[in-house]
């Protein structure tokens, strides 16, 4: 096969190689595909010629940065995997308040670059999921409400295009292929190599906090819920926070959530109160910033086998409606070790941005509502599957749009879930920027 391979560069990953089996895996196990070729990119150049081999040779291309695609879109049966992960180089500018970043950086990485210095970031929690992917799908992180989302943090990105050439896009370049990238540019477009954004200013210390029921019931789930629709309207903006209802194989129903607080420990217990009044447990930590992400990071196990997906709420739910939402988990599916419905809390900064200033066009959205089941015995997938199809639909029917970072295969018309309004731009913007529809995959921006 050496022959056919002539013109990739990089390290180059077949079938025949012994790394080959754990080089296809993604962080969901339940995606089990078999690429024809992984490509992990070493330099710039290595994706330039990964792309011109893929045209030459008619393969399809999947883009993986950190392996994190919920529905395992960055691989596939019989194409070429272009790898960025290698890409990991950070370069600070502290005196301009900037920091560039190749597109492999992972979220501890970037983290730990920043939080060294007494900077935070409005990255995301899982500390392997790549900080490309996260940014170019808009990006929800415990920092969201103050400082926005991910991609509002942007300044500049460098893409290789379906020619291999390397484009810059900013607000004085290629000004709509940049608007494009932020919120609608995972696996579309191209491949992007890196990212600059602007540092938000020091912080010296922040507030961990902590909600959480043990030992829950339904009605205390449908408590939460009531309390968190109204909690949420007047909620501080220096606090993010996402928190699930839950029923696992090994603690039954509970409530658990965390988020960030930039101010006092005193200020973010008041602010949790009315969770306090409903019988959660409140835990208030102050550390640094870094000390804070690092330990909700280390919640994350190093893979899951999963099916999870979100949606935006952007109205109140009555009392029926929120009994059907609790009543979704109570009764998972069979070999289910773990099911929730979580909510992400959104506005603050997200909303004073238009939802025409980039592709991501949910801002006004007042939170991501997801639901998720976790199996470990490869038996139970489709049960698990069908199980979630149904209790997904009902929740698609009291919201509106979909978070392209939780994305679910059994979307109907998913750019208009994903997109909404921006669309038909994006798709503009594609035919005009991968008119070959180079850079596609089940659920790419249609030229």
């Amino acid at each position: 096969m050496s022959e056919d391979l002539k013109g990739l560069t990089g390290e180059i990953v077949t079938p025949e190689d012994p790394r080959y089996e754990q080089a296809r895996q993604e962080w969901n196990r339940a995606i089990q595909k078999f690429p024809l070729v992984i490509v992990y990119c070493l330099e710039i150049k290595d994706v330039q010629n990964a792309i011109r081999w893929a045209r030459k040779n008619k393969a399809e291309i999947r883009i993986r940065s950190g392996g994190h695609h919920y529905e395992g879109y960055s691989v596939g049966n019989g194409v070429l995997v272009i790898d960025i992960s290698r890409l990991t180089r950070i370069d600070m500018h502290e005196g301009q308040r900037l920091v560039k970043i190749q597109s492999g950086v992972k979220n501890k990485e970037l983290y730990e670059a920043l939080g060294s210095r007494g900077y935070p970031f409005p990255g995301g929690t899982c500390p392997t999921v790549g900080v490309c992917g996260y940014v170019l799908g808009g990006g929800w992180g415990m920092s969201t409400r103050l400082f926005g989302l991910g991609s509002d943090q942007l300044l500049e990105i460098e893409i290789v295009n379906y020619k291999g050439k390397l484009l810059t896009c900013s607000e004085e370049k290629n000004k709509d292929l940049f608007w494009a990238l932020r919120g609608a540019g995972g696996g579309n477009f191209g491949v992007v190599v890196s990212m600059t954004f602007r540092l938000p200013p020091k912080v010296d210390k922040v507030s961990l906090v902590q909600v959480y029921a043990p030992e829950s019931s339904k009605a205390q789930q449908e408590s939460f819920l009531t309390v968190w629709q109204e909690w949420l309207k007047k909620l501080d903006i220096r606090m993010t926070i996402n928190v699930s209802i839950y029923n696992s194989e090994e603690e039954g129903l509970g409530i658990f959530g965390r988020g960030l607080f930039y101010g006092d420990t005193e200020t973010a217990s008041k602010l949790l109160q009315p969770f306090a009044d409903i019988g959660l447990q409140i835990t208030v930590r102050h550390l640094t910033f870094l000390e804070a992400v690092t330990a909700v990071m280390n919640d994350y196990p190093p893979f899951e086998k999963f099916q999870s997906t979100g949606r935006f709420v952007h109205r109140d739910f009555d009392n029926k409606e929120i009994r059907k939402i609790a009543g979704t988990i109570q009764k998972p599916a069979d070999g289910s070790v773990f099911t929730a419905v979580t909510v992400y809390a959104l506005g603050g900064r997200v909303s004073e941005i238009s939802r025409k200033e980039s592709a991501f066009y949910f801002r006004d959205a007042r939170y991501i509502m997801g639901i998720q089941t976790v199996w470990t015995d490869d038996a139970f997938e489709k049960v698990n599957q069908d199980w979630l199809y149904p209790r997904f639909q009902y929740i698609r029917s009291v919201t509106k749009g979909s978070f392209v970072n939780f994305p679910y295969d059994r979307l109907g018309n998913y750019e208009k879930a994903y997109y909404g309004g921006n669309a038909e731009k994006l798709r503009k913007i594609n035919r005009e920027y991968d008119p070959h529809n180079v850079f596609t995959f089940p659920q790419g921006i249609k030229g």
